[in-house]
């Protein structure tokens, strides 16, 4: 089963397509086969590619960000994918008047033995790596997940 991932941040131009890049890739290369998108619950970037200090930092890990275009999050999004993975607590509270919860998950959840609770937005931060390590390991830890079967109890729709 093919199972459909989307990441959401604030704005759709760091974050989220960053995270949507590094798991592409990282599924690609242990043959995990996955639909991804990104997606921001703010409207005001829709259509511009990812912010150009965040694609430097994924490029030099080996991450290209620059075919991605930011886009707003919709309603049909909580039928189109299985999973929405946010960046933090205030993207969760803000698809709220999207979908139903049960379909929102932390990608802070996912990354083993790490404190953080959410990763940090560096468009504000300014901390580019920073972020794209995090979004690694929170990646890694999605992919783990998903490999082992592990992801059953996300909800019932992943197995329909």
């Amino acid at each position: 089963m093919t199972h459909r991932i989307l990441f959401v941040c604030l704005g759709n131009i760091c974050r989220s397509p960053t995270a949507e890049a590094v798991t592409r890739a990282k599924a690609l290369a242990r043959g995990i086969e996955l639909v991804l998108d990104s997606a921001g619950t703010g409207d005001w970037h829709v259509g511009k590619p990812p912010y150009g200090p965040m694609q430097e930092a994924a490029r030099a890990k080996g991450y290209d960000l620059s075919m991605l275009r930011a886009r707003h999050v919709a309603r049909s999004d909580f039928t189109e994918f299985d999973l929405i993975v946010v960046m933090d607590d205030d993207n969760a509270a803000d698809l709220a008047a999207f979908g139903p919860p049960d379909r929102v998950k932390v990608f802070t959840d996912f990354a083993r033995d790490l404190k953080a609770t959410y990763v940090p937005d560096p468009y504000f931060t300014r901390d580019f790596n920073g972020a794209l390590a995090l979004i690694e390991a929170c990646a890694d830890g999605l992919l783990d997940t998903v490999a082992s079967g592990a992801h059953q109890d996300w909800y019932s729709s992943l197995d329909t």
